[in-house]
């Protein structure tokens, strides 16, 4: 199969906007809005809660009165959720705000599956103050669940929703069908955001399962060629795209993959990171140690995660 005939990105029609109404749903709904107007989408800016019901608080001591905690309502909610698009500088006329009960990555996932979302923006820190993605956040479940891209805002992405601009896009590339639908979505952001796009690969050098046909070769020359080989596969890859943004460059590392991509985007100023959820090996992002997990954990900027395409939509592209 052609890389000519790489699958194209959904359109973008309907963007779900998870807040937590903490000190960085100004700065999520300031990319959501941002990316809302690049594709004249709409958007919204949803809000979970335990239960609207007023909750029991066990005394803290014996005959103490039992106390109770009355929830926001609803339309309460709404109201917050407007201010913080206003303050995010959100068109008023392209956001729509909801407020849902129950557990709230299965609630964000079920919404995304009902309103048909073509990608889910949400924080990777919420108002727990956890500083890494750990097992069971809400973001690590929707990214495992999602049926859509998920765009991950980390909190050291820029404060001020004027400052919200991608500039520069770095897409990793293993040839992997999640990997290549990826490269789809990248060449489109860059092209709506007038930016510049990298592609990079990194050569995980050697893999123990790799086969050794030679008993003596030199590594280094061995690693120069397959690199040199790699680097020819990205330009082929470049050329037959449509153009993009301010161009396209091509960058092919060696060492451990999610260090690499990081390592990357801190040296190229990526604005956006862009990967699939799946690589080369068939690791999916459950996996702890996967490099889509490292990266979404260590990324300074956000990550644009691609899940897996329908079986047989794509090709394997591995000779």
């Amino acid at each position: 199969m052609s890389t000519r005939e790489l699958p194209q990105p959904a359109a973008v029609t309907r963007i779900l906007c998870p807040v937590d109404l903490g000190e960085l749903s100004v700065r999520t709904l300031a990319y959501a809005g941002e990316i809302a107007r690049w594709y004249g989408c709409e958007l919204t800016a949803l809000h979970v809660v335990p239960a609207f019901e007023p909750a029991e608080v066990p005394p803290g001591r014996l005959f103490d009165p039992v106390k109770f905690v009355y929830p926001m309502t609803g339309d309460e909610i709404e109201e917050e959720l407007r201010r913080a698009a206003h303050a995010a500088a959100v068109n008023a006329d392209r956001v729509c705000v909801a407020a849902r009960s129950g557990d709230p990555s299965r609630v964000i996932v079920e919404q995304a599956v009902a309103a048909h979302a073509d990608l889910l923006v949400v924080s990777t820190h919420g108002r727990s103050g956890w500083n890494r993605l750990v097992l069971g956040s809400v973001a690590e479940t929707v990214l495992r669940t999602a049926p859509c891209p998920v765009f991950t805002v980390p909190p050291h992405a820029p404060e001020m929703p004027s400052r919200v601009a991608v500039d520069t896009v770095l897409c990793a590339v293993d040839f992997s069908p999640a990997s290549l639908r990826a490269v789809g979505f990248a060449v489109d952001v860059a092209r709506r955001a007038a930016a510049t796009l990298t592609l990079l690969e990194v050569v995980e050098w050697l893999a123990e399962e790799e086969p050794r046909t030679i008993a003596h070769f030199s590594v280094p020359e061995a690693r120069a060629c397959l690199m040199n080989d790699e680097r020819a596969r990205l330009e082929t890859l470049v050329a037959e795209q449509p153009p993009v943004g301010r161009g396209a460059a091509t960058r092919v590392a060696a060492g451990r993959a999610y260090r690499q991509i990081l390592q990357a985007a801190s040296e190229t100023g990526a604005d956006l990171i862009v990967m699939g959820a799946q690589g080369r090996g068939g690791t999916p992002l459950a996996s702890l140690g996967s490099t889509t997990h490292q990266v979404v954990r260590g990324a300074t900027c956000p990550v644009l995660t691609v899940p897996v395409p329908a079986a047989g939509a794509v090709a394997d592209h591995r000779r």
